[in-house]
């Protein structure tokens, strides 16, 4: 189902939520909420698109909600000790990607938690080189690693960096049965210990996003943080809804450039590309009370209803992609068996 279909299907459930009473009374709901995010960092993608829907659910709800960058471990165990919601979490795939790999400290979560609405796309989730590195492209870095070359690529494991990561592995192994060996996971954390393990050379290519990286993409060369991207994983048709002035100091058009098919990662031997889209949502505590949880719900519906969330997430380079728990559910798990698919097919683990 394409986004803009499923984006309309949306629109049609908020608009028959909206036509309801809200299940829980405002002075029903805590007065101070804790939004964990699945993210150490205050200045990547995770905690820039809590912050947004956080402050428009804030004034819906007439709460105060926080917005806490802990870590996936750590935001994990804060919703388990907490049924009463005044604990919620925001994350991405790497929620259900994780689990997948197998990383300590991820359970199923449409097994474990309660999995809440989604609210947007990153089309920005990226790869990137040094600005004065020798590889100007994918196709640089899977000749390199077929010549031989070792190629250090940062990677925070079990999530959107990895499966990045094991989609570079199996293009090398495609083209040259064997290189795939020559592309070699650096394990680090968050944005920022991805950052510097490029500004350290102790990687050549890290994971990163557009919202991001993309001021580093501004510098000189010859500064030491200065980036180039070379791989822009979003499908394109994702990335086309995004603004025509992109982010930053660079274009839309100029980003297309780094998407497929322009930039080529085959997932197999009939030249498919691997793509991937990023895309946040809410979970809950499975025993948060369902009042609390339709509150959340009825509140997105006439946030996204009003308009001016999606001004805002566009303008920091999110696609806007409200839809109610129940066909978010749905969506997230249908996209979890594709990507249980692709993992399962696709060579070579992080090491």
């Amino acid at each position: 189902m394409t986004i803009t279909r499923r984006y309309l299907l949306a629109a049609a459930s908020a608009a028959a939520m909206l036509a309801q009473p809200m299940m829980a009374a405002a002075q029903d709901l805590p007065r101070n909420i804790r939004l964990v995010i699945g993210s150490t960092s205050t200045g990547g993608d995770t905690y820039q698109n809590s912050a947004i829907v956080a402050d428009a659910l804030s004034e819906k709800l007439g709460v105060n909600i926080k917005v806490d960058a802990v870590g996936a471990t750590e935001a994990f165990k804060a919703l388990d000790r907490d049924s009463r919601g005044t604990t919620m979490m925001m994350f991405h795939d790497q929620s259900y990607l994780g689990n997948l790999y197998g990383v300590t400290g991820y359970d199923n979560p449409f097994e474990n938690y309660t999995v809440g609405p989604t609210v947007a796309i990153n089309p920005g989730n990226a790869y990137l080189v040094p600005k004065d590195s020798p590889y100007q492209s994918m196709e640089d870095i899977l000749a390199a690693a077929e010549s031989g070359e070792r190629v250090r690529v940062a990677i925070q494991p079990g999530g959107v960096s990895e499966i990045g990561f094991s989609a570079m592995k199996n293009a090398a192994r495609l083209r040259s049965p064997g290189s795939e060996e020559n592309i070699v996971a650096v394990n680090t954390g968050s944005q920022s210990d991805k950052n510097q393990a490029m500004w350290d050379d102790l990687a050549d290519v890290i994971n990163g996003s557009i919202q991001a990286n993309e001021q580093f993409t501004q510098l000189p060369e010859d500064d030491q943080k200065a980036m180039r991207f070379v791989w822009v994983t979003a499908r394109p048709e994702t990335l086309e809804q995004a603004p025509a002035e992109g982010m930053g100091d660079t274009t839309r058009d100029q980003l297309l450039q780094y998407a497929a098919p322009n930039s080529s990662v085959p997932v197999n031997e009939e030249g498919e590309n691997f793509t991937f889209d990023k895309e946040f949502f809410f979970l809950f505590n499975q025993e948060t009370p369902q009042e609390f949880i339709d509150a959340v719900d009825t509140a997105l519906a006439e946030i996204y209803e009003e308009g001016t969330i999606q001004e805002r997430q566009k303008a920091a380079f999110f696609i806007p992609n409200y839809l109610p728990t129940e066909e978010a559910q749905q969506h997230l798990q249908d996209k979890r068996s594709t990507y249980e698919e692709v993992i399962s097919e696709i060579s070579g683990d992080a090491s």
